[in-house]
């Protein structure tokens, strides 16, 4: 269960985030799903296969890339969220 650790840091950051897109602000919410994304990314980079759990899909080189690309991406088009 502590492989799986990482993991559920990051898909409870992730659920933080909707949660907080439906109930209070999308644009803090979604940044903070994005950055979520992020984090996975950096998981994924830095610790070997057997901690990472369920972050290991693919190559180490695949997985962080698509985390980034996706995490990055979510920052970026939350920030254009017009202020309500």
């Amino acid at each position: 269960m502590t492989r799986q650790l990482p993991a559920l840091a990051v898909l409870l950051l992730a659920g933080l985030g909707l949660l907080i897109v439906v109930t209070v602000d999308p644009q803090r919410g979604l940044i903070l799903v994005g950055l979520s994304l992020l984090l996975g990314a950096g998981l994924r980079l830095t610790l070997p296969p057997r901690q990472a759990g369920w972050l290991v899909v693919r190559a180490r080189g695949v997985d962080a890339f698509m985390l980034l690309v996706v995490g990055f991406a979510l920052v970026v088009l939350a920030t254009t969220i017009p202020e309500t």
